[in-house]
Order: C-alpha cells, then structure tokens, then sequence
C-alpha cells in the first residue's frame, strides 16, 4: 500500500519473517540479496527489518545505500515511530503484540528458519509434548516443555495493532481469544504507516532511518538512535 502510494518505483521482495529467529542465518540471507543486485538498475536498498537480534549488524552496502528505519524490532513499523513505541512500551509493560501479518504467519507456507536457542517462542514453537518427548526424551520433554510455557507468565497483554484494511478479517476477535485463554488484558492500537511512507518516498531523516553507505556497515549504537553505521572491512 505505501508503495502504491508513493512517486518513486519500487520492486517489492518479501522476505521470510523468520530470519530473526536465527541472526546468523538471516544476516546471510540478507547480505545475499544486496549482493546479488543488478549494478546500476536501482538508486537505493530499503531493508524492511529492525535490528532484531542484532540481525542486521554487519550488513553491509555495497554499490547503492541501504537504507533501514531506526527500531529495535518490527513493531515500531506498524505504530508509525519509534516515540510512540516507547510511550506504549512504559505505559503497558508485558505485552505481546499482534498484527494481520504475526498472526498469519505459521500458517503461510514458504520458508522456515532454524530457531537458536530460545528464539522464536510463543507460538513460533510448534513442536506438540510428544514430538519432543520422542526427540528429547521424558525428562528432557517436560523440562522443556515447562521452559517454553513460561514466556506466557511474562507477559500482561495483548495488543492487537488494527489497520482499517485488516478490520473484516475477524483477527481482533482471534486476539482477544488468546488473551482471555492465556488470562491477558486485551488491548487495541490503531496502527500507523507513517513510518513506512516515509521510508518509500525517500524522506530519510537521521533521527528515523539509518543510512547505510557503499563501503559501510551497520553496528548497534545503544543509544537512542539504536543503530550506526562504520566503515566495513575488506571482505575475505
């Protein structure tokens, strides 16, 4: 939709949501796509993920910039700004966040990407108590089991983030169904593609995009601009 709207031309490529599940994993993928680019076909890269995981640090541009919005993870997309983000974030600790595109996930086909470790919880985790008792053993089974249940305890909502183009798709009642089984408060934002817009009309501030040089590379900066760039070593 904010490349329909926009007045500059864009060829769109969707990437698996999963990569962030698995850093090393995703930042290969990645860096194989900018590799892969025709020379000269376009004026910039716009890399559709947050930091997650620190899965963008050391991306690197090479021949054209890439250009990344300033998060810490994808929800800052769909809320329109980092700032409303954190206003939230303080206000509802404990949430977990929900989109049309989170909740539809696990059931796309596609590809799929190794977990590491505790990555990907929650309802990424599809293996049943018996898969795992077959695979882990017994004990093993119910520790896990136990350690993977335990990401529910942690949290005190659940936000659905609702756009009007996703309102018929019953997906709020679907939300307030999880939160009532898992003995959350529901709770609603309207969300906001500013962010995005702007990122596809080429309206690149330094305080909401991070932009990448040929010859750099990203670096998380911990700080409030989240992510920095510097210069990239020699490959090899």
């Amino acid at each position: 939709m904010a490349v329909a709207r926009s007045t500059n031309l864009a060829d769109i490529e969707f990437l698996s949501q999963g990569y962030h599940n698995n850093p090393s994993i995703g930042r290969a993928k990645l860096q194989g796509r900018i590799d892969s680019l025709e020379p000269g076909k376009y004026d910039a890269v716009l890399l559709g993920y947050a930091l997650c995981n620190n899965m963008l640090v050391g991306i690197r541009a090479r021949d054209i910039p890439v250009v990344v919005p300033r998060a810490h993870d994808c929800i800052t997309f769909f809320m329109g700004s980092k700032e409303r983000y954190a206003s939230y974030f303080r206000t509802h600790p404990g949430t977990y966040y929900y989109t049309s595109g989170w909740l539809e996930y696990p059931q796309r086909g596609g590809e799929r990407v190794p977990n590491t470790q505790v990555s990907g919880l929650g309802e990424q985790f599809q293996d049943s108590y018996e898969e795992l008792v077959a695979k882990y053993g017994e004990d093993n089974a119910a520790y896990l089991a136990e350690f993977m249940g335990s990401w529910v305890r942690n949290y005190k909502y659940g936000t659905y983030i609702e756009f009007d183009f996703t309102s018929h798709l019953g997906l709020k009642e679907r939300v307030q169904q999880i939160c009532r089984d898992n003995g959350w408060q529901y709770d609603e934002l309207k969300g906001d593609l500013g962010l995005l817009q702007r990122w596809v009309d080429a309206q690149w501030s330094e305080e909401e995009f991070l932009v990448v040089q040929p010859g750099q590379e990203v670096v998380a900066s911990y700080d409030g601009g989240i992510m920095a760039v510097r210069a990239a070593a020699p490959d090899g």
